[in-house]
């Protein structure tokens, strides 16, 4: 049966896919839109889509939209993800990530009867582990840096909420998702892209990279978005779940295998100001509750991911933008 649901940074790389995968299913898809986001990624489904603008922030106006758009499901994507800017700026990580997410949870508390709240925090709340630990949801927590604190305080007050108030709330905390639409901030997108723009003969052959030998669990943003959609339905209110490939891979390996996707040599030069203050070096995790609770496994390779993900930018570089 088709429903309406309302997707909080749904002009995100994770928050577009979501959409796309909602109304492949059929559903009636809204979404908020912070004032003077970009559309890009979202330009495909204009028509599709309800584009509403507001900030988190502004109680008042979240409150008038669910209030309006009276939602079944609500999925909470909306965040400063990126890791080097919540140490540059961490009260501001903090009051998008935590302030706003409380804002949510507070609005859609008139609503409870009817709707189902799915937030998305981070596995970067579990820190990196041991290089043979494996990392459940109930690993001790160990965040690393200022945008993995906000997103267990996050977490944490979703949970406390959700037992005193009665909304039923179900937390996800995704492993490093990576595909087409990502922002070359992040690592695999950034080579990607530059990796294209060599090809073109926009950039000479050369990628400077940080540390290769850091593992991450990579998992391909439309497997991820799968996993929210099935946890909306199936998974327990009050639980959270790690989606992730259950394998983690070296950042030099995903280099290697873009660089053997391309029909120009590029030569690799480290550069020590290339990384992130106190980094994991290695990430392993388990989604084995997600698949016993809502029958979700990881589908497309890495391999695959990567091709999409150059296709993508391949595509970018042609179009010109």
């Amino acid at each position: 049966m088709a429903q309406r649901v309302l997707i909080t940074g749904i002009t995100g790389f994770a928050g577009s896919h979501l959409a796309d995968h909602l109304l492949s299913l059929g559903h009636i898809v809204s979404g908020l839109v912070q004032p003077g986001a970009s559309l890009d990624n979202v330009a495909h489904l204009i028509g599709r889509i309800s584009l509403l603008e507001g900030d988190l922030l502004d109680a008042g106006r979240i409150a008038e939209i669910l209030d309006a758009e009276r939602p079944h499901r609500v999925f909470h994507l909306a965040a400063q993800s990126y890791v080097p800017s919540s140490w540059e700026d961490p009260v501001a990580t903090f009051g998008v990530n935590v302030t706003g997410g409380i804002r949510l949870l507070q609005s859609c508390l008139p609503f409870r009867e009817r709707l189902r709240l799915v937030v998305v925090t981070s596995a970067e709340i579990y820190g990196g582990g041991p290089p043979d630990g494996l990392l459940t949801e109930e690993s001790p927590f160990l965040p690393r840096n200022p945008y993995a604190v906000s997103k267990l305080a996050l977490d944490l007050v979703v949970g406390q909420f959700g037992k005193a108030k009665g909304l039923p709330i179900v937390r996800l905390r995704p492993s490093n998702h990576i595909g087409p639409r990502q922002s070359p901030r992040f690592v695999i997108s950034r080579f990607a892209k530059e990796a294209a723009e060599i090809e073109a003969g926009l950039r000479e052959p050369l990628i400077r990279v940080g540390d290769l030998e850091i593992a991450r669990d990579f998992t391909d943003v439309r497997d991820v978005v799968r996993a929210y959609a099935l946890v909306a339905e199936r998974g327990k209110p009050g639980e959270g779940y790690l989606v992730c490939s259950g394998i983690p891979r070296r950042v030099g390996d995903g280099l290697d295998l873009l660089l053997g996707m391309l029909q120009v040599p590029v030569r690799v030069e480290r550069d020590p100001s290339i990384g992130r203050a106190a980094d994991s070096s290695h990430q392993r995790f388990s989604y084995a509750r997600l698949e016993a609770d809502a029958g979700w496994r990881p589908e497309i390779s890495f391999d695959q991911t990567l091709r999409d993900t150059l296709a993508y930018w391949r595509g970018k570089v042609q179009a010109g933008s």
